[in-house]
């Protein structure tokens, strides 16, 4: 099996530019190159998907302006796709690492003003997304200050308040761009096929009598007067503290008066971990937890639907326990940063939706996040990403950082950032699992060390310059990571590595002993290691007296790190292609993988294996439950796509974590196919999954609106997955196989369920509306049936939310849609946020 992330960077591709000199000549000044920078066309174009049995062609064309050219000049761009070849008679392409090439024009070529230059590459994979391209192409001369070219700056729309890349061409071709390979079955989600599949979706179903999310497990109605919440409310408190509640008052607006309502709350050790029971009546509520946190998400649920009912809360009583003790969310600070504001924000809407984990990947192959005492190189060169070719200033710009540092994808965490995210996260009840990727995706890391060494080294430092050194200087070793990188592994041999990752452990365990809460987990990483030790005169040595193979290393590594965490009283966590490759017999005894196998690619029999091993196996499946896949495809929609071309809010609410071989009853392939799934590797008794998470890697996501819109509302879905299970879930019988629209998942029951999720959905909107999250706006489904010169008839729908939709007619104004209504030629369509600020994208229907 190709691993996962492997596929995405086989199968996605970036644009950003970079053109670089040869000579730089005194002729060229800072205001001639800051000029042509400023008026140089800047344009790209997807050509073809099916250039190749594993390839696509796109082509770049570049304008100069009718004036003086400055000489000397190279242009930096990042593709994150392999570039096979370049055509062009005017350019030379450089690879430089990972995603960043160089275009330099060549020697003896005479450049004219005012004419266009296309130059054609040839990529590894498939490109479906506009919003694969990187912005912040850049120009540089040596010895001048490097500028972003402004045509391949990043636009914002200020009716959707979403980033726009207006130097990418519309991708409207279908018969060469919208699919790479033939067996693929997936198709543009017109909107057309949208009013489709929106439709089949719909179903009747009992109205709920709360607006509750994630759904409690009971619910019921009771008679009486209601509960006047608007004077504020009275606490009396039995086994719990006042700061274990804190945040959920805080949160959800409460006011404590001397006259409000009586809320009484007791905490029994008694019952399932985080369960509550709640009673409204009679002018008072009773609230009985097993512990603290079933008491804060008791106030969670009765805040939504005071909310809901305007603080005239109706008599009834809740009963309610979680599905999974592990309810989690993955954020990537590394690839582009967020900062503590956004993470912040974050946490507190985890605290509403009831999700208790926050898994921050804090360090990658292109950047490092967290402030650690005695390295400073570790967050002054490894979080910011220039123009800086030696990085002994900062690390290669990555991902269309653009060439000065100072764009919003820099940044780090200091030491009291993290620890007031730590604070914001025991306030509600959210562990925080800190991540460093490590021996693979450590780029960062090491491209920090080496500036330290080299700054030791000049100063006549050299034992000093070693002893948290990461990579053999003799280390000959040729190799081509996941992301293209040819230096981004940990030399797994050396004691400064161990060293190095000794200190930083200690550092961030002692952040969290300062916050009051214990490093209880920690996740190594371990996937996708491209190796750098065959011809590491160290490595020899020990692969010759361990008798030992290069792939062999990185068990070693696993092994040492994870009985190094066990040491320290942590749970060692990991990815499950790396913790898998380890013998179970050498890992400490309790240890966490997180399982992000395909569903249709043997990742349910590696999930249950190593659930049977008695791991703690964290559902991390990235066909459902990687949030930087797009929603829908449609090369309108961002979103890398290697696990997924689709992955909507439906989607993650029909996904069934307790019974993963029925998936396939439900869900289609990557390709789109119908394809069944056999339990070849059953659970036995005892033994089951842990928990789930949803992840957020970053490449794509360089803003918080971009972060919102790839988040929400599919993390609705997510906490609704993972706090209850659904009458319509089949239980779990060893070695059943499943096949798409077999029957086995009652269909009905699905839809049924998902329409009431969806009116307890548009509440949800409305309330994240007011907390400033952009989530993401489904543009509308819809059809004209009827001819269309002398009027057809216009009917939409919406995905999810049951959003307001307006229509116009050629270009005209904006109209409110209420129903089927007579139109005539082309209409374009919108949906409208709860709150009437914001609108999706829009489509048109002919």
């Amino acid at each position: 099996m190709i691993p996962a992330r492997k596929l995405r960077l086989l199968t996605t591709a970036t644009i950003g530019l970079a053109l670089t000199a040869s000579a730089a000549l005194a002729s060229t000044s800072q205001t001639a190159l800051d000029a042509f920078a400023a008026h140089l066309g800047y344009r790209y174009t997807v050509l073809n998907n099916q250039a190749g049995p594993n390839d696509f062609t796109s082509e770049l064309d570049l304008t100069l302006p009718d004036a003086a050219i400055p000489q000397d000049w190279s242009l930096y761009f990042g593709m994150v796709n392999a570039v096979k070849s370049s055509d062009s008679d005017v350019f030379d392409l450089t690879h430089i690492n990972g995603d960043l090439y160089r275009l330099t024009p060549r020697p003896g070529v005479t450049l004219r003003p005012g004419a266009t230059y296309a130059i054609t590459l040839t990529a590894e994979g498939h490109y479906y997304s506009r919003f694969h391209a990187l912005p912040n192409a850049y120009l540089a001369v040596d010895g001048l200050t490097p500028r972003v070219i402004a045509a391949a700056r990043a636009s914002y729309d200020p009716a959707t308040q979403m980033e726009d890349l207006p130097f990418v061409a519309p991708m409207t071709d279908a018969a060469k761009l919208e699919i790479a390979n033939p067996q693929d079955q997936t198709r543009w989600l017109t909107p057309e096929r949208a009013f489709a599949e929106n439709v089949a979706h719909q179903a009747a179903f009992a109205p709920p009598t709360t607006i509750i999310l994630p759904t409690p497990v009971s619910v019921t109605s009771l008679t009486g007067d209601t509960l006047d919440l608007k004077r504020g409310v009275r606490l009396s408190l039995s086994g719990l503290d006042h700061a274990d509640i804190a945040a959920a008052l805080k949160d959800g607006g409460w006011r404590e008066t001397a006259s409000g309502l009586p809320i009484s709350i007791s905490v029994t050790g008694q019952g399932a971990p985080d369960s509550y029971s709640l009673t409204a009546q009679k002018d008072r509520i009773i609230i009985t937890a097993a512990d603290s946190a079933g008491a804060f998400y008791a106030l969670e649920s009765l805040a939504q639907q005071a909310r809901f009912e305007h603080e005239r809360l109706k008599p009834l009583v809740i009963t309610d326990a979680p599905r999974f003790a592990f309810r989690g969310l993955h954020l990537d600070l590394a690839r582009n940063f967020e900062s503590k504001a956004q993470i912040l924000k974050i946490i507190t809407v985890m605290g509403q939706e009831k999700l208790n984990k926050l898994h921050l990947h804090l360090g990658d192959d292109e950047g490092w996040r967290l402030a650690i005492d005695g390295l400073p190189e570790l967050t002054e060169i490894g979080g910011r990403r220039c123009h800086d070719l030696s990085e002994d200033r900062c690390l290669l710009p990555e991902l269309g950082a653009g060439p000065d540092g100072k764009s919003g994808v820099n940044g780090y965490l200091t030491r009291a950032d993290y620890i007031d995210i730590l604070k914001a996260a025991k306030a509600r009840h959210i562990e925080v699992i800190p991540s460093l990727d490590m021996p693979g995706h450590s780029r960062a890391a090491i491209r920090s060390m080496e500036a330290r060494a080299r700054r030791l080294i000049a100063a006549g430092k050299p034992d000093e310059a070693a002893e948290y050194r990461l990579t053999d200087p003799d280390d000959k070793t040729v190799y081509d990571s996941i992301q293209h990188y040819d230096d981004n592994t940990l030399n797994v041999c050396m004691p400064s590595t161990y060293h190095f990752i000794d200190h930083v452990i200690d550092a961030i365990k002692a952040m969290h002993e300062a916050a009051g809460e214990p490093l209880r987990i920690y996740h190594i990483g371990t996937d996708e290691t491209a190796g750098a030790w065959k011809d590491s005169p160290l490595c020899q040595k020990i692969m010759a007296n361990e008798h030992l193979t290069p792939e062999q290393l990185g068990q070693r590594f696993i092994v040492k790190v994870a009985n190094m965490l066990a040491a320290k009283g942590i749970e060692p966590a990991g990815w499950s292609d790396g913790m898998g490759a380890v013998d179970p017999a050498q890992l400490p005894k309790v240890v966490q993988s997180n399982s992000w196998g395909g569903l249709f690619a043997g990742g349910v029999a590696s999930a249950q294996q190593q659930a049977d091993q008695g791991w703690n196996v964290v559902l991390s499946t990235p066909d459902v439950l990687y949030f930087d896949m797009p929603y829908a495809a449609d090369p309108n929609e961002r979103g890398y796509d290697w696990a997924s071309r689709q992955t909507p809010v439906f989607k993650v609410f029909a996904f069934l974590p307790d019974n993963l071989p029925a998936n396939a009853s439900v869900m289609k392939d990557t390709l789109n196919r119908p394809a069944s799934i056999a339990d070849t590797t059953p659970l036995t008794d005892g033994h089951r999954i842990t928990g789930m998470q949803g992840q957020l890697w970053s490449e794509t996501v360089r803003s918080p609106l971009i972060a919102d819109y790839m988040l929400f509302p599919r993390v609705e879905a997510l906490a609704e997955r993972a706090w209850r299970k659904a009458d319509w879930e089949p239980d779990y019988k060893p070695g059943q196989a499943y096949s798409y629209g077999d029957g086995q998942v009652d269909a009905a029951k699905l839809n049924a369920d998902w329409s009431a999720f969806n009116v307890k959905l548009k509440a949800r909107l409305a309330t994240l509306d007011a907390e400033g999250i952009i989530y993401r706006l489904p543009p509308p489904g819809a059809r004209l049936t009827g001819p269309r010169l002398t009027g057809a008839v216009l009917e939409a729908n919406t995905a999810y939310g049951d959003l307001a939709i307006q229509y116009r007619e050629h270009g005209g104004g904006w109209k409110s849609y209420k129903g089927p209504v007579a139109v005539r030629g082309p209409v374009d369509l919108r949906s409208v946020a709860p709150d009437g600020k914001r609108v999706s994208r829009t489509v048109t229907v002919k």
